[in-house]
């Protein structure tokens, strides 16, 4: 997912928060599958990567000028987006657990489906 697909879900017709949710279910459920199966493979590496291009295209995002989330929020979304980067790194060498990950992600879904 590039920021580029990210901007073309957002302006859809789709409701912001709906596409944020739709892709974050989407990353989610691949990274629950990559967990199922129990072993580092190529699709988890690919699962790890879809989280962190979706959680790099938020942090940008939350970036622009312009974005009218409140101050607080998009630096708490950029700070989870950085450590998410950093921790799917982790998790690819054997040296985090992706349940940290799905994690996050269902409490932001949460979030947004309030």
């Amino acid at each position: 997912m590039s920021l580029t697909a990210y901007r073309s879900a957002h302006s859809a017709a789709e409701r912001p928060r709906a596409a944020e949710y739709r892709l974050l279910a989407e990353v989610t459920g691949g990274l629950v599958a990559a967990q199922a199966r129990a072993t580092r493979d190529p699709a988890l590496v690919a699962a790890l990567d879809a989280n962190r291009r979706l959680w790099t295209a938020l942090a940008l995002d939350c970036g622009q000028e312009g974005n009218r989330l409140p101050d607080a929020l998009r630096a708490q979304i950029i700070s989870l987006g950085l450590w998410v980067s950093r921790y799917a790194s982790e998790v690819a060498r054997g040296d985090g657990d992706i349940d940290d990950l799905i994690a996050v992600n269902r409490s932001v879904m949460e979030g947004l489906s309030a």
